[in-house]
């Protein structure tokens, strides 16, 4: 393979290809962050958010969304094996169960586990930006939102295109993407389909992964559309390591079904959003691969939801309103069969005092059918200091009930505990913005003080795991991040990019139970260094160059640094090739998963519009 590698870059300096200018970087500062209810440009914004746009999800050395996101601060990726197959997400020292996952506005959480919340059933090709609010935002989406929300946004086309991408590299690993656009009329479509497998790093750690997804808009008249999708996604893998070291022939195998249908109005100063969606998701898990009769869980989870969501403006400012009911339930043959509902209400204004001042306030107040009316107060102030400088300051609370899994779960390492309580928490941040021409910077402090929090513990080794609520857990930390960006300029070699971030997060449990061994929430994120630079050489060659060092609490620190090269990316026909673990550093990001040294893959693009 590495001779391959070779190969195929040697290509890219010889292949007589086309070429064309790069148009489709977008300014930041102008891109609308979709909350579902009042939208505010990326530059007024009064929190912490991080937008991952097309160019970066293009160029990262990455061949999923799960390794785009390790090089976004503040955001703790914890994969179990290559390309992210099984990956689980924390924001801000958070777990994966405390960070909500949304696809275009609708909610990916899955009742059962936050281990299925990255079961996105969109291929990379598709994906349009990712939107990572970091901090409570339960305020806007409700509960789940604890830590943090990733809202991937795929984008509907004007114009008829064409994408073709494919690669192969070390492990046995190849994949096929297709992406395309169809416009008729005033009807627009898009369709796109992906195909990864692998043999795997190490034993028992092979991957199939399949996605389908299609969504369709038409505009009705001037002031109403209808879109609509339905996506599916098939991820089956040895899962080696995964979840417990004891059984290292673990399968696993994942399907998840969304399809959503959505009617959007807009007039004036008025806008409404009201859409229906159903999430299905069937897992199958063994302990031994080829024996299932020796232990095995079959789960399916369904989620309906109907909701709305809009906002009018007023002499006072912006007025945003939603409505949510959600039905989830589970039929398992470990977990038994559950249901429950959900009813939301949500409220929050915009006020605008004079050229510098604003604020934006508002109550999300869920009731929960196990868990009575539960509320989640929050408020965001803005001060514009001068054209360059903003500085913010927020409060929001934060809440989360317990996973199915949590619960109830049954196993030879693992044990639920029917007696959780919700976790929730007081949420503080204070920050400033700095924005002039091509320069980004920001610097937050925030510190999120938890009741109750939802842990999965142990007192050694020979105890199985069970969720515990840990009281008085305050966690505090410090994210500074430099952003520079601009358009090529003819220049032979040239900084496109260049990006650092530093994320400090500390833990502080008081607590009789801190003598326990912990899971997940207190081995988080405790110390996070990103570096990237993305170099232009000449009219069609691109370097970009991406490190992190990353330090856990309780565990070893580890520094990785990875490498793409392309070759007339945004032309017709383009070549690419990646190099990950350059240092061949040997480290693990989650479960018992030893990650693979130095690997390689290469690959083609087709673009044509």
């Amino acid at each position: 393979m590495k001779s391959n590698f070779l190969f195929v870059f040697w290509l890219f300096l010889v292949s007589p290809v086309f070429s064309q200018e790069d148009s489709i970087q977008m300014n930041l500062s102008e891109v609308i962050i979709q909350e579902n209810r009042i939208q505010i440009p990326f530059s007024k914004q009064n929190r912490n958010i991080s937008v991952v746009d097309r160019m970066v999800l293009e160029t990262t050395p990455a061949r999923s969304l799960q390794e785009v996101l390790t090089f976004v601060p503040g955001v703790d990726v914890r994969q179990r094996g290559v390309t992210g197959v099984q990956a689980d997400i924390g924001i801000r020292g958070g777990s994966f169960e405390q960070t909500l996952m949304l696809l275009n506005g609708i909610k990916l959480s899955d009742p059962q586990t936050g281990h299925h919340m990255m079961n996105i059933p969109v291929p990379m090709l598709e994906i349009d930006r990712v939107e990572v609010l970091k901090g409570p935002a339960s305020r806007i989406f409700g509960q789940n939102a604890y830590a943090g929300a990733i809202n991937v946004i795929t984008k509907l086309s004007d114009e008829k295109r064409l994408n073709l991408q494919g690669y192969a590299g070390d492990f046995g690993m190849k994949g096929i993407s297709f992406a395309g656009s169809l416009p008729v009329g005033s009807y627009k479509q898009n369709l796109a389909i992906s195909h990864d497998d692998s043999n795997g790093h190490w034993y028992n750690s092979d991957y199939q992964v399949g996605n389908i997804f299609y969504e369709g808009g038409l505009d009705l008249n001037e002031n109403n559309s209808l879109r609509g999708m339905i996506a599916y996604t098939d991820r089956t893998f040895g899962a080696n390591g995964f979840y417990t070291s004891s059984f290292p022939d673990q399968w696993e195998s994942i399907q998840t079904t969304l399809a959503s249908l959505s009617h959007i109005y807009n007039a004036g100063g008025f806008s409404l959003n009201t859409r229906a969606y159903w999430r299905r998701n069937v897992d199958e898990f063994r302990l031994r691969r080829e024996e299932p009769e020796f232990f095995q869980n079959n789960h399916t989870t369904d989620v309906m939801a109907i909701e709305t969501n809009g906002s009018i403006e007023n002499s006072l400012g912006t007025t945003g309103f939603g409505l949510e009911l959600r039905e989830e339930s589970i039929e398992s043959s470990n977990l038994g069969n559950h249901d429950r509902t959900l009813f939301g209400l949500f409220l929050e204004h915009l006020f605008q005092f004079g050229d510098k001042v604003d604020l934006r306030a508002g109550i999300y107040s869920t009731y929960y059918s196990e868990y009575d009316w539960k509320h989640f107060p929050g408020a965001e102030l803005g001060f514009q200091a001068n054209q360059n400088l903003r500085l913010y300051a927020g409060y929001g609370k934060s809440f989360r009930i317990p996973t199915y899994t949590d619960l109830y779960y049954i196993g030879p390492t693992n044990i639920g505990n029917e007696n959780l309580q919700p976790e929730e928490a007081q949420n503080f941040e204070i920050g400033a913005k700095w924005n002039k021409g091509p320069f980004r910077a920001e610097l937050v402090y925030f510190v999120r003080d938890t009741d109750n929090l939802i842990e999965w513990a142990r007192l050694n080794e020979e105890d199985p795991w069970q969720p515990q609520n840990f009281n008085q857990v305050s966690f505090q930390g410090t994210e500074v991040s430099f952003n520079y960006r601009v358009n090529p300029t003819g220049k032979f070699v040239q900084v496109k990019e260049l990006m650092l971030s530093y994320n400090y997060i500390d833990a502080n449990i008081q607590d009789e139970s801190s003598e326990l061994e912990t899971r997940y929430s207190l081995t988080a994120l405790k110390h996070q260094f990103i570096a990237g630079v993305l170099l232009g050489i000449g009219k069609k060659i691109e370097w970009n160059i991406k490190m992190r060092q990353v330090e856990r609490m309780a565990q070893d620190p580890y520094f990785i640094l990875d490498m793409r090269v392309d070759y007339n990316r945004i032309g017709k026909i383009g070549f690419f090739a990646e190099a990950s673990n350059i240092t061949n550093t040997e480290y693990i990001e989650a479960g018992f998963v030893e990650m693979p040294g130095r690997w390689f893959r290469a690959g083609f693009s087709i673009n044509f519009q």
